[in-house]
């Protein structure tokens, strides 16, 4: 009987790991979360890279804007500087949002310098207060405004040309 009960908690961690096994296969590893899609641009007000009066993000980012949260240290962020200089080139307004975590001017500058500046404004989000407002995740991710300054569209990935050319689109389609 003894020998029982001590093998009972195996046969609970089998049980358990089976499950969360058979969860797992169910799960969609390319699931894009975009509850603010749809909802008002957040309120923020956030300070320049460079220093600097704080700017509300809704006067900064009008209609058509593309909102990016990046950070230097982020490999994904700087594959996909090349698609948003290309959409800066295309007459697209792109604002850049730096993320807090091991946030450095100095390094931002520099990666902006190396990789290309696509923003029209950087501003820093010193307490990572617009990321949560916006739901990110991680960077990067970039949101698109729409005509009425609400989300029209959110890619949670690196932007390919193919994802920028699409977000693009829906926030067209939104006016």
């Amino acid at each position: 009987m003894k020998r029982w009960l001590a093998l009972a908690p195996i046969a609970v961690l089998l049980g358990l790991g089976a499950l969360f096994a058979g969860s797992a296969l169910r799960h969609d590893p390319h699931y894009e979360p975009a509850a603010l899609v749809g909802q008002p641009l957040p309120d923020e007000t956030l300070t320049p890279l460079d220093g600097g009066d704080a700017v509300e993000l809704k006067a900064a980012a009008p209609p058509g804007t593309l909102v990016n949260f990046f950070a230097y240290w982020c490999a994904p962020c700087q594959q996909e500087q090349p698609v948003l200089m290309a959409l800066k080139a295309q007459g697209v307004r792109v604002i850049g949002i730096v993320s807090p975590w091991r946030y450095s001017a100095q390094a931002t500058h520099a990666m902006l310098a190396r990789t290309g500046d696509p923003y029209a404004a950087t501003l820093v989000d010193r307490d990572g207060r617009a990321g949560l407002d916006f739901g990110v995740s991680g960077v990067p991710e970039t949101f698109v405004v729409g005509p009425d300054g609400r989300i029209a569209a959110k890619v949670a990935l690196p932007l390919t040309p193919a994802s920028a050319e699409a977000l693009v689109e829906d926030g067209a389609e939104q006016r």
